[in-house]
């Protein structure tokens, strides 16, 4: 086993996509450390000392299992990426020579404030495939506890304050092995092992029962694996050949899911993410840098971001290196460039783009199979009656559904939002039976149980599923 880095040609492309995982939410827009979205951060990959996790609904190790199938004496970089992060606070210098912590420290150009930084930390090996078939390889890692000051210059170039970043020792091991596959062909089941083994423990009532704060320092964030072979491949999780679909369905994946990355096509490379991703991703070519919000748009966090007050722009740049830079782009970016993020429809980008490909996964939104549809149109002149959410009913199964029925939710495996797949097995009210102009059959639903169900009522805010993904009650 050896320690050497990843060869940076060949994990390029996954790379890009690695980083997003890895900065995912590490800090959103308005990027001031005083919005109160920026005060619960920290949300994926989270791997917290053993003795807090339990109690707290949180978890001290992710679990990686794919099938791979490697040639010859063929060899596995592995490498373990993810923020250590470190606690900044903000001292201002007195007359007399002494400083004192502040909430905020004004000069020109910033404001500086209190913030927890991320700095990206990796673990790096590379084993013989043959070595891990003979038993477990483990490598632990330590990264030490520290603390750095940094001096606070104003314009003249006194010294008016100073940063103190102060990080806490993390531990933890990254444990792999692989077993041989009964099948036709060579290929093993690899498993990798991420674990945080710090032997921290809460040492007084008031530390058990302690915020988040206080254990994210001792904790891996945004924790992730590249792997990849240097001869062989590795099988995709969600479109396995036909003989590997059973070993496939039997790896068990905790906290992590792993998919194929790299070039489109290519399958040497494998990245395992806390953040639920397709075979190969890729940032949209259209992106103009890293905004850390990707439950926003790049066109709508660029020109929010431009609006802001100079008020605003100071504490954000005073708030961390990361959103300074997200604040200049904002104000840096060329109209062309902005006029390059508005209306990119990434399913027309093999008409726009013809050297591209457009992802399989794609083609279903396209199946008009897919989408129910009566035999008759609701816009159809010869309809008796015009469509009314309010009375319409369908039929599934032989049975009436409409408005008040109760259903079980079944949602589609490849049509719906990752979210509505949590309600698996759930049951629901029917609150509305809608056609769209295109004659596809849509449910509205209240999920039984849901605190909220009434606001969603009246705000007239659903969960929407196809007739196909429910199941009548019986005398619902």
């Amino acid at each position: 086993m050896t320690t050497t880095a990843l060869p940076e040609s060949r994990f390029a492309v996954a790379r890009q996509v690695a980083d997003a995982v890895l900065f995912e939410g590490y800090v959103l827009y308005p990027y001031r450390a005083s919005a109160a979205k920026n005060r619960l951060r920290w949300q994926f990959g989270v791997l917290v000392p053993p003795a807090w996790g339990p109690a707290h609904g949180e978890h001290s190790f992710q679990r990686t299992e794919v099938v791979m199938e490697p040639r010859g004496a063929a060899t596995l970089a592995v490498e373990l990426r993810f923020l250590h992060a470190q606690r900044r606070t903000v001292e201002e210098a007195r007359p007399d020579g002494s400083f004192a912590a502040v909430p905020e420290l004004h000069l020109p150009d910033r404001v500086l404030v209190p913030w927890d930084e991320g700095t990206e930390e990796r673990v790096e090996m590379t084993v013989p495939v043959a070595e891990l078939e003979e038993g477990e390889v483990c490598l632990p890692f330590v990264r030490p506890a520290r603390e750095e000051t940094e001096p606070v210059l104003d314009g003249d170039g006194r010294e008016v304050g100073r940063l103190i970043r102060r990080t806490e020792r993390a531990d933890g091991v990254l444990r792999l092995r692989a077993e041989q596959l009964d099948v036709p062909y060579r290929a093993f089941r690899l498993t990798a092992v991420v674990e945080n083994t710090s032997d921290w423990t809460p040492d007084t009532e008031a530390a058990a029962g302690a915020d988040r704060d206080v254990v994210l320092p001792r904790s891996l964030v945004a924790a992730h694996l590249l792997m990849g072979l240097s001869a062989g491949s590795f099988l995709s999780m969600t479109d396995p050949p036909e003989w590997a679909k059973a070993s496939v369905a039997t790896c068990a994946n905790r906290h992590t899911w792993p998919v194929l990355a790299g070039e489109p096509g290519s399958s040497d490379v494998v990245l395992s993410s806390p953040i639920i991703l397709e075979d190969h991703p890729g940032i949209a070519p259209e992106s103009i840098g890293a905004m850390y919000d990707a439950t926003e748009i790049d066109e709508i966090l660029a020109l929010r971001t431009a609006a802001l007050t100079d008020q605003e722009k100071r504490e954000a740049r005073g708030t961390d290196a990361r959103a300074a830079a997200v604040i200049d782009l904002a104000e840096s970016m060329p109209p062309e460039v902005l006029e390059r993020l508005h209306g990119a429809v990434r399913a027309l980008r093999e008409i726009t783009d013809p050297g591209a490909t457009t992802p399989e996964s794609f083609a279903e939104l396209f199946d008009e199979d897919a989408v129910f549809k009566p035999d008759t149109p609701w816009w159809d002149p010869a309809h008796a009656d015009p469509a009314d959410p309010a009375r319409d009913r369908i039929l599934i199964d032989g049975t009436s559904v409409g408005p008040g029925s109760r259903v079980v939710l079944r949602p589609g495996l490849r049509r719906t939002d990752a979210q509505d797949l949590f309600l698996q097995g759930a049951t629901a009210q029917v609150e509305a039976v809608l056609h769209d102009v295109d004659g596809g059959v849509h449910l509205a639903v209240t999920v039984e149980g849901d605190p909220g169900a009434d606001i969603r009522r009246e705000q007239g805010r659903f969960l929407y599923f196809q007739p196909d993904e429910v199941a009548p009650l019986e005398g619902a």
